[in-house]
């Protein structure tokens, strides 16, 4: 049964009594495709009960066309919210998680209200000069995570389909990106597109000889 928003509040609210304000929640999404940007969000809420958001959750439990409803609230409600995104050429270049710290680095800079403390979606720590909670598992047990989750995974579905319109072979829509057996089956037949991870399909290059894509990851 899915928790009421207030009831997702506990570390906020363990902020809160501290003295802390302002807290900012940062999430990724797209760590795992072989295609596209990694994209991040960080989001300020407010944390009044008249103004949470009921629904708002870990953004893979979520429906398509619910994600797009808290999507557009979240933004319309936010204290402030930052979307930001590492190209597939940067994540080549850094590695994955390098330029996912990177991404949720550039999010807190662009933040329009400054943070008195992050709360951070997984277990890596972040080079900031704020007070800084990690929580694995953070988008379904934060309010704020969740929140932040939600609007990375709208901005990044929405970029993947525009990436369809220009390379409809290989199905981005669908899948956005990720290691499906379509996706699989697409790179066999036409290859790597622009947007592919190079540092992601070096294994498909290595199995093409067999014709072998079980292994590709």
């Amino acid at each position: 049964m899915q928790k009421n928003a207030k009831d997702k509040l506990q570390f906020e609210r363990q902020l809160q009594e501290e003295g802390i304000q302002y807290i900012a929640a940062l999430d990724e999404v797209g760590r795992g495709p072989l295609a596209g940007p990694v994209v991040c969000a960080a989001v300020i809420m407010p944390l009044e009960e008249e103004l949470l958001i009921e629904g708002v959750d870990d953004s893979k439990k979520v429906k398509e066309a619910e994600r797009e409803r808290l999507s557009k609230l979240i933004i319309e409600r936010a204290v402030a919210y930052k979307i930001c995104e590492i190209s597939h050429t940067e994540i080549d270049r850094l590695n994955i998680l390098e330029a996912t710290k990177l991404c949720m680095l550039n999010c807190l800079a662009g933040l329009s209200v400054m943070p008195d403390a992050v709360l951070v979606d997984g277990n890596f720590r972040l080079d900031i000069p704020f007070r800084q909670n990690n929580i694995v598992g953070g988008d379904a047990l934060s309010y704020s995570i969740g929140a932040a989750s939600i609007i990375a995974k709208v901005y990044r579905d929405h970029l993947m389909c525009e990436m369809d319109k220009l390379y409809p072979q290989y199905g981005f829509a669908q899948h956005k990106g990720y290691g499906t057996k379509a996706h699989l089956d697409a790179i066999g037949e036409y290859g790597l597109c622009e947007i592919h991870r190079r540092t992601f399909t070096k294994k498909f290059w290595e199995n093409r000889e067999s014709g072998s894509l079980e292994n590709i990851l």
